[in-house]
């Protein structure tokens, strides 16, 4: 099926809330009609663009999309804690190293599910940046070089906290909260993942009737290696009722009502997502 892009760009915001130079731009969240994501969040994969250069062929490593494995990554350094809020947008594909020049491990795509690629950064040394990736295991990271002729760079002073055991999420911007909701969670045979997620695209859905957009994540089920004809993405959509309400009752994904998928469909992509 043929799909339609709807691209949004907003200025980035700094956490004293001046807005940075229109060359630092946070994409918002790209409307993509796709048919990828049912009653559980699957997920698309990413466009490749020119490769970079570096000692093994690119094309032998694997993509760091939603769909990807990256076995060997290295593990988030702090995964209940929240970035400096700092994100990158590739310029073009981008290798991804296990370490500070070290070996290369995967490819960063210009765009992830037909969404402009834009990954928070955890720790950085010089111009190597580490960023989360939106592969498997949950919370696999990876070494960029992160120069200004490599990538464009942000600040998103947004951040998202999910409290699995009050089933609560709030949206905190420049550490002020704007807003907070009671969600519903993974039953406990599919729980939903915990640890420090961002979101990677927006999806406007064509197969449910139940949520008009889905925001799939970084992270993965546990429990389920594929889904809804994707590879087990979790993410946030809504549902027909509210009798999902502070309980434990999806398949890994974040069921939250119209109002507060309102409000996470205009957050920048990039956003963190801290699932505790």
């Amino acid at each position: 099926m043929e799909s339609t892009e709807i691209r949004h760009d907003r200025p980035a915001r700094r956490a004293g809330g001046r807005t940075s130079s229109p060359r630092k731009r946070v994409a918002l969240a790209a409307v993509t009609t796709l048919t990828l994501l049912t009653s559980a969040c699957g997920g698309g994969g990413g466009d490749s663009a020119e490769a970079a250069g570096g000692a093994q062929d690119a094309n032998t490593l694997p993509e760091a999309t939603t769909y990807g494995e990256i076995p060997n990554a290295p593990k988030d350094p702090a995964p209940a804690e929240p970035t400096d809020g700092e994100v990158l947008h590739p310029k073009r594909e981008l290798a991804i190293h296990d370490a500070v020049d070290g070996t290369e491990i995967a490819r960063l795509p210009v765009e992830q599910i037909s969404s402009p690629t834009w990954v928070p950064v955890v720790k950085r040394e010089g111009d190597w940046a580490q960023i989360l990736l939106p592969t498997r295991p949950n919370g696999a990271t990876g070494w960029i070089k992160a120069g200004e002729d490599a990538v464009e760079t942000a600040e998103n002073d947004y951040l998202v906290n999910v409290d699995r055991e009050a089933f609560t999420l709030e949206i905190l911007k420049g550490g002020e909260q704007i807003g907070e909701w009671q969600v519903g969670l993974g039953k406990e045979e599919h729980p939903t993942p915990k640890g420090r997620a961002y979101i990677i695209a927006s999806i406007e859905e064509t197969v449910n009737d139940y949520s008009p957009i889905v925001l799939p994540l970084s992270s993965h089920s546990s429990s389920h290696k594929t889904y809804g004809g994707g590879p087990g993405t979790v993410g946030f959509h809504t549902w027909p009722d509210d009798s999902f309400v502070g309980k434990p009752s999806s398949d890994g994904c974040i069921r939250v009502t119209q109002d507060a998928l309102d409000a996470l469909a205009e957050l920048p992509l990039g956003t963190v997502v801290n699932i505790q």
